[in-house]
């Protein structure tokens, strides 16, 4: 997509959102967060693909402001709906300040404040103050002592590489254009968090909007491949259990990025090993909603698994996904160098005025 195509979609996303929370009330809205769910699976019946599979097709988006941790300074598990709003207006004004660092070698990190999408925020369906759900306080369980060996020699590693803009083997994956870490689990990316899902006998898609990553996840049982195998993003296979898709994945390989990470070479999704374990559900608890839950087990980083969980809302624009065309002409990571390398002579030719002062 244009720069000038994420930007219109950036401005009419924040009016949506503005339109969106306004026209939920207030009174209804603080308990269903917690019962909403449990209530329309009671009453809404799946709609069915045509081999008879519960129907989750179509167009959608996670794009939310909670965070996947609950914030320090937070100690309940829901906000009230005035709060949620406080919440995305201080990010927004985060994102805003953020556009512009002020210095070559950051700007880098903000090319997402180019289109924000949050269209659809999930707090209009789920008031909670962090994505994991258990365990109970929210965050992240601790690390174990490999967890931890892993880490210490993940950032000597990095230091030895230089900085992000030292070589093009030094930026992150994303900026590379290897993956993006909205594949699975998948967690919002702050905008292009558009996702399609198509179904077919015997198989389950799900393409991502950025990037075009897609995972075809097959329903016939078969078993996960060797250990030897690992893929960026793993392996996975699906099955029904009722109405809801489960999804188990495995062989994943040790450089697999992941939401808040520096996506350097080594680095795998919140510095978990390549063991780690991921199981997913989706349950189409209403027209416009897939709960989406998953769980990591991974030993070898953290002392016991940790689960989180994403309302997945029906995209206002069904479609098609326009294509991220990243690989094509790349031409962002060759400026980023040049600038660099250009902030490094004025830097240079400062230093060199001052000490000759």
């Amino acid at each position: 997509m244009t720069e000038r195509c994420l930007v219109v979609l950036g401005i009419l996303g924040a009016l949506t959102v503005v339109l969106v929370l306004a026209a939920i009330p207030l009174a209804a809205q603080a308990p269903a967060a917690k019962t909403s769910g449990a209530a329309a699976k009671k009453s809404y019946v799946q709609p069915r693909t045509p081999d008879g599979q519960p129907d989750l097709q179509g167009f959608w988006t996670n794009s939310t402001y909670t965070s996947l941790e609950r914030p320090k300074n937070v100690t309940k598990e829901y906000y009230t709906l005035e709060e949620a709003v406080q919440v995305e207006k201080e990010a927004a004004a985060r994102e805003a300040e953020q556009t512009l660092p002020g210095t070559v070698a950051d700007v880098h990190y903000d090319l997402t404040q180019f289109g924000l999408d949050r269209s659809q925020s999930t707090h209009a369906k789920n008031l909670r103050t962090s994505l994991i759900v258990d365990p109970p306080d929210g965050r992240l369980p601790a690390v174990t002592a490999e967890g931890q060996k892993r880490a210490a020699e993940t950032a000597v590693a990095r230091k030895r590489m230089g900085g992000p803009l030292d070589a093009a083997e030094n930026l992150n994956l994303g900026e590379r254009c290897i993956m993006m870490a909205n594949t699975g689990p998948m967690l919002p990316m702050g905008y292009m968090s558009g996702y399609q899902i198509v179904q077919g006998p015997g198989y389950v898609m799900i393409l991502s909007e950025r990037m075009h990553d897609f995972r075809v996840i097959p329903l016939d049982a078969r078993p996960h491949p060797p250990s030897t195998v690992r893929q960026w993003k793993g392996d996975s296979r699906g099955r029904w259990d009722g109405n809801t898709l489960i999804v188990d994945t495995t062989n994943f390989n040790s450089k697999r990025p992941g939401v808040g990470d520096n996506f350097a070479a080594g680095q795998a999704f919140r510095g978990a090993s390549e063991d780690m374990h991921l199981t997913e559900w989706f349950t189409r608890v209403d027209a416009d909603t897939i709960q989406y839950r998953f769980t990591i087990d991974d030993p070898r980083t953290w002392v016991k698994p940790w689960t989180a969980e994403v309302p997945i809302l029906k995209d206002e624009i069904q479609g098609p996904l326009f294509e991220h065309a990243c690989h094509e002409g790349n031409y962002s990571v060759g400026n980023m160098l040049k600038g660099a390398r250009e902030a490094e002579k004025k830097a240079a030719a400062a230093a060199s005025k001052t000490g000759s002062k």
